[in-house]
């Protein structure tokens, strides 16, 4: 019995030896992003860890990382079998920021972004009030509700999705544990607002899309023939590898680096400017390095992201997360509720007027949904397309802020729809072409163009 028990020893101890030896290499990213997710979903989403742990975090390898909150110290630390500790940390006003391994300073920021929290009697979606109970005649809620039913399937994990028509919520439901007050991780959807910070810029003529010779340290090389349009539309010909399966640009960037805005800055050339498209992270936080260029004052940077745009459309519940340099990590961290998602894409919707300001051009928003060069139809500046009919059975021209695991704002103009989706299964494993076909047939089951009546109808979908 004592050889069995000794042979158990010696088996266990080899198979850790493996894991380790397997992952090692990859131990930071573990514990840097199981840390870091645990941080933000604790403390600006205010959920608990078990849950975070039993869905958020358990995925390989980062189910691997065993990770403690500290709720006096407003932080969160993750291990691998004792190794490469790495802790985040909370701060109000910018959500929660990675530290490197093995640091302890937790007085990252000296002062929070400004915000505008507009008081309005107005209902939702373009105030915040209570959202008016309309009935379309056009709209079949019965078939809506059975669409929003089939899109919370177990196998799909969805948590959120709020429908928009015709400026109404039409419809929305939540997983258990979620409300429309939750706010929730947009990942890449983060690019989308990052692209519209530009566009205010452009709109105010601060910035032009023409404009090269953009970073002091591309003046004598090839690189400063890159545009901003070439940053907008990823094709930019700098070398990146978006790869979250290992260790590569975007992992290093994410998990390891201190000032995400230098990471692509530091690239080298491997293609022509504006003739190969290639997806990068980097590109996202180098815009957002371009944009503080424009200010005279950090503080400027910081609160001109809220005040020109996310508070100006009422986004209130929404918090954009800084690197350890203070820079809005542009490519990935904001969090907000879904029915604030939703006003993202109506400002959209509406060719960047919010209920009588114009916040974007009008042209803006059209360059956003021309498709770029290499992508098939499917991207154009920071926004998915579907000019290539990957969605076979939903219209062109929708358009979408998309995130890692499903995140959506979906954007279709010709059914005068936004539809938001969050989950953590994305497509094709969650079909989207399915789902958004049986909301917009939903939406047109009946004669079109009616004029709405005030009746109780929101309720009835919202499940």
């Amino acid at each position: 019995m004592k050889r069995f028990f000794t042979f158990l020893i010696i088996l266990s101890l080899l198979a850790v030896g493996i894991v380790i030896y397997i992952y090692y290499p990859r131990l930071n990213l573990i514990t840097g992003f199981a840390a870091k997710n645990m941080c933000s979903c604790v403390f600006e989403a205010g959920r608990d860890p078990e849950t975070v742990t039993a869905q958020d975090n358990n995925f390989d390898p980062v189910n691997l990382a065993e990770t403690e909150v500290d709720h006096e110290n407003l932080s969160a630390s993750s291990t691998v079998f004792g190794l490469k500790k790495r802790t985040a940390v909370y701060n109000q006003g910018f959500g929660c920021t990675l530290l490197p391994e093995d640091s302890k300073n937790k007085d990252l920021f000296k002062s929070r972004p400004k915000r505008t929290f507009l008081e309005s009697s107005t209902p939702y979606p373009f105030g915040n009030e209570k959202p008016i109970d309309t009935t379309f005649a056009e709209v079949d809620y019965s078939q809506l509700g059975t669409a929003l039913e089939n899109a919370f399937f177990e196998a799909n994990k969805t948590r959120a999705v709020v429908v928009l028509y015709k400026d109404h919520l039409i419809a929305e439901k939540y997983a258990p544990g979620f409300t429309e007050e939750t706010k929730l991780l947009g990942w890449s959807m983060t690019k989308s607002i990052t692209s519209a910070v530009l566009g205010v810029l452009e709109k105010k003529g601060q910035v032009n899309l023409k404009e090269d010779d953009l970073f002091p340290e591309w003046e004598k090389d090839a690189r400063v023939e890159i545009t901003l349009d070439d940053l907008l539309q990823m094709n930019s010909g700098l070398a990146w590898e978006e790869d979250y399966t290992k260790i590569s640009d975007v992992t290093k960037m994410l998990f390891l680096a201190e000032d995400m805005t230098r990471v692509q800055l530091h690239k080298k050339l491997v293609g022509e400017p504006g003739s190969v498209w290639n997806y990068s992270s980097g590109t996202t936080n180098l815009i957002s390095g371009f944009i503080r260029d424009q200010f005279g004052s950090h503080e400027a940077y910081l609160d001109f992201w809220y005040t020109q745009l996310i508070d100006k459309i009422g986004m209130h519940s929404m918090t954009l997360e800084p690197d350890l340099a203070g820079n809005y990590v542009g490519s990935s961290y904001s969090w907000a509720t879904a029915r604030d998602w939703a006003k993202f894409g109506l400002l959209y919707l509406h060719k960047g007027n919010w209920n009588g300001e114009q916040v974007l051009n009008e042209s803006w928003v059209n360059y956003t949904v021309q498709p770029v060069v290499g992508s098939d139809g499917q991207y154009g500046a920071h926004f998915w397309l579907n000019a290539g009919g990957i969605y076979p059975d939903v219209p062109r021209d929708l358009f979408s802020a998309n995130g890692f695991q499903g995140q959506h704002v979906f954007i279709i103009p010709s059914e005068d729809l936004v539809v938001v989706r969050f989950g953590l299964v994305e497509h094709p494993d969650f079909d989207i072409n399915l789902f958004l076909k049986q909301v917009i047939e939903a939406v047109n089951s009946k004669i079109n163009g009616v004029v709405p009546q005030q009746k109780q109808t929101v309720s009835e979908v919202k499940i």
